[in-house]
């Protein structure tokens, strides 16, 4: 199905419940965050980007920068958002370096919303980057630009605009980041859910980046970027059946508690093993059923799995993870 059939799709559900819509947004403002920030070398985990962003809490093993980036990222989504509320569909530069300031804030103050007078280089692409003196014209041509009225489909300007954005490089660091939050800034404005582009897809990306920006072929890229609208879209729908597993977890939040039976069938754990680790301290019971049953939050689900990587990659023994996880 095309882009244009699934947005009339979901057009025709709208306005969509209020609490569909708040639970879709928590979900995107994880995974969005936890995506784009480890397509650049972050290595919180989604659950651990969780519990940063929404609990407050510290992880331990992983890095003050790292923590920042996972709070700034979901601010910068915050931000988005409410520019996409207030209906003015021109985006301005000052917007732009806002957003650029909103994810570097406390990690490199001195160069927040202000374009790179340094030269740079993009990893792993061999890319000639233009020269910092010419960036100043480049983006006030960019602005005007992304100002006229275009007649493409709306996801290929977004795409566009990504693509000039990161050709353009503006400031010295976090221009992958901040290009992806105005390529979803311009879909949400236009009632597009945003581009999801996994961690996993984090080579084709940037191979295919490179190759639209050496070669001008800009068929890979594309397909990228609307692979990364259609998965976010079938979020969308699949959360409108409630009956679908995704749909039931994002319909509750992802809060929906689970006996031990449950989370051991999730995790595909045995049961006194969920038992053991709970004993532990390691996994937290969320509350008790009245005749007494635990009932564990649906996050235990991934801490399952990190406690399970933990012990096979690092052979670490359960106190240890315990005082690895949360700090």
């Amino acid at each position: 199905m095309l882009l244009t059939e699934k947005k009339k799709k979901l057009d025709r559900f709208r306005p969509l419940p209020v609490e569909l819509v708040k639970n879709l947004d928590d979900w995107f403002r994880i995974e969005l965050t936890y995506s784009s920030n480890a397509i650049e070398g972050n290595t919180l985990t989604r659950f651990e980007t969780a519990l940063v962003v929404e609990k407050g809490l510290t992880v331990n093993g992983k890095t003050l920068k790292e923590h920042l980036e996972a709070i700034n990222h979901a601010g910068a989504l915050d931000f988005i958002k409410e520019l996409v509320k207030k209906k003015r569909p021109e985006i301005t530069e000052k917007n732009v370096l806002d957003i650029h300031a909103g994810i570097l804030r406390k990690i490199d103050d001195a160069n927040v919303g202000r374009y790179r007078n340094v030269g740079v280089r993009i990893a792993g692409v061999p890319v000639a980057l233009p020269n910092p003196l010419k960036v100043p014209d480049l983006m006030r041509k960019f602005y005007q630009w992304l100002h006229n009225k275009n007649p493409d489909h709306p996801v290929k300007i977004g795409a566009d605009a990504h693509l000039r954005f990161v050709t353009i490089h503006p400031f010295a660091d976090r221009n992958g980041r901040t290009a992806r939050l105005l390529l979803n800034l311009l879909l949400l404005q236009q009632g597009y859910p945003p581009a999801l582009i996994r961690k996993e897809e984090r080579r084709n990306y940037i191979n295919a980046v490179g190759k639209a920006q050496l070669e001008g072929d800009t068929k890979d890229y594309y397909e990228v970027i609307y692979k990364a609208v259609d998965r976010s879209f079938n979020i969308y729908l699949e959360a409108l059946n409630p009956q679908s597993d995704r749909g039931e977890k994002i319909m509750s939040g992802e809060k929906q508690l689970l006996r031990i039976g449950e989370l051991a069938q999730e995790t595909r754990e045995p049961v006194p093993t969920i038992r053991h680790w709970t004993e532990v301290g390691v996994l937290e019971v969320k509350e008790f059923t009245d005749k007494g049953y635990q009932l564990y939050s649906r996050l235990m689900i991934e801490k399952v799995k990190e406690i399970r990587k933990l012990q096979q990659e690092e052979y670490l023994p359960l106190e240890e993870i315990r005082k690895r996880l949360i700090a």
